[in-house]
């Protein structure tokens, strides 16, 4: 690459932390809706922020009616995409630190949004601004997508694509490295049941605020005394599982603590849901939280509800209940699948609804996977790019996550967690390593310069 663009970048360090942690200070999480900021005055002060530092470095910034933006390097016809969005999950609990205090220990820094996905966005927004400075030239303009609904229902990509048009070619840096060229198909279902009158009743519950996300903790009033609570702890006691039991003058409040997470990937997770129904049943509970406790309870593959899955290309179905709430005298809940890009979608969907009798459906909708050949240009490019900068060797990846790749024709996910790192985002603690950052700043300017000078 560039010696002027690897000197340029060494010397950004300093004003990109400056930077990211004021973009991570701001808690962009979606709210109601206002004037000019569809998603919210904090999702609206993020973009207002990111927009105002593009173009402090020179750059053409468009305004979306605060539904995304553009930034643009270079005035070429045709361009490659960089997709990254702005609204963040909501922080959750178990934070060590400030989630929007962007503490930094040592190389670290903490924050919701440094990897998903303020942090790879900033790193791909400075890439951008060495490439400026060094005068590459280009054949190929770069243009750079911020979004603001990327976490709830894209209808950031939508509107951005209803008002202007969308590039066919380019990556999200919202995954990991060294590339990930298939994403799996997507059903979420969201369903409620009228809660049953007998066994164990349960006064309140509110557990979950994202479908995408695998709760860490859950907490039920439950009708009940001292009794009850000898049960639960017997029952903790038999599972091995963290149960707890507090009576008061109410009831008994349980909780279950689970191990939160992204809900594409279960692995050494544990549903805080899944717990509590489980448990509830246990106690006698009947009905709906009965029914739910056998059809999904602690599974992550779908298997009792007949939709478990796999193939040799895009691995195994994953099934998450990221919402489970209590509303008067309904249940509520959703079910986040992310599906092998092999399986027929709807015959998924059709399958989990005729497994649970008596809820009724408010939504279920499928998402199309997305596949971009591991032998095309783009995917050969970026692993090239990444391999240079690493000297690792690298091979295309699927996930069960879903990025604004899809928005194009050939898009792949790339970057900017890289192999060995702590997978955190979605979770307590959230944090990226800031040598690491400035490693993939080098790999997106890499990239881009073999996207648009070839």
């Amino acid at each position: 690459m560039n010696k002027k663009v690897y000197e340029l970048i060494d010397s950004y360090r300093d004003a990109f932390v400056r930077d990211l942690q004021k973009w991570i200070r701001i808690p962009s999480v979606k709210d109601e809706p206002a004037e000019g900021a569809p998603f919210g005055k904090e999702v609206r002060r993020a973009l207002d922020c990111a927009m105002d530092d593009a173009k402090k470095m020179g750059f053409a910034v468009r305004d979306f009616d605060g539904y995304a933006c553009d930034i643009t390097l270079g005035d070429a016809p045709e361009a490659i995409a960089v997709l990254g969005h702005l609204d963040v999950v909501p922080a959750g609990d178990g934070w060590q630190v400030d989630p929007f205090g962007a503490v930094i220990e040592g190389d670290q820094l903490f924050g919701r949004g440094t990897s998903d996905d303020k942090g790879p966005s900033l790193c791909a927004l400075y890439a951008m601004k060495a490439i400026k400075e060094a005068g590459i030239p280009l054949k190929k303009s770069v243009c750079m997508i911020l979004g603001c609904d990327e976490e709830s229902g894209w209808e950031d990509m939508a509107w951005y694509a209803a008002h202007t048009e969308m590039p066919e070619v380019g990556f999200s840096p919202d995954a990991s490295f060294p590339l990930i060229n298939t994403e799996k198909g997507m059903v979420h279902i969201y369903l409620h049941a009228p809660v049953a009158k007998t066994g164990l009743q349960v006064k309140k519950l509110w557990t979950g605020e994202r479908t995408n996300v695998i709760p860490g903790e859950s907490k039920a009033l439950l009708e009940g005394g001292e009794e009850l609570a000898a049960k639960v702890a017997a029952y903790a006691e038999k599972t091995g599982l963290p149960y707890t039991a507090e009576v008061t003058a109410e009831g008994v409040w349980v909780t279950a603590e689970g191990i939160p997470g992204h809900s594409a990937y279960p692995e050494g997770r544990r549903n805080a849901i899944g717990m509590m129904l489980l448990l509830l049943k246990e106690l006698g509970a009947e009905g709906p939280f009965s029914l739910l406790a056998d059809k999904v309870g602690m599974e992550s593959d779908g298997a009792s509800l007949g939709v478990a899955y796999t193939d040799d290309v895009s691995g195994s179905l994953t099934c998450n209940m990221g919402i489970l709430h209590l509303d008067g005298d309904d249940l509520h809940c959703t079910l986040d699948m992310r599906v092998p890009i092999t399986a027929d979608l709807e015959k998924i969907r059709n399958t989990a609804i005729a497994a649970l009798p008596g809820f009724v459906v408010d939504e279920a909708g499928c998402k199309a996977p997305h596949h971009v050949p591991a032998d095309s240009e783009l995917v050969s490019s970026l692993l090239a790019a990444y391999s240079e900068e690493t000297g690792e060797k690298a091979e295309p990846q699927y996930t069960g996550g879903g990025t604004y790749a899809k928005c194009l024709k050939q898009g792949v996910a790339f970057g900017m967690s890289f192999p060995d790192d702590e997978d955190l985002a979605h979770q307590a603690g959230e944090y990226v390593y800031i040598s690491k950052t400035m490693t993939a700043m080098k790999i997106f300017a890499n990239a881009l310069i073999r996207l648009c000078t070839e």
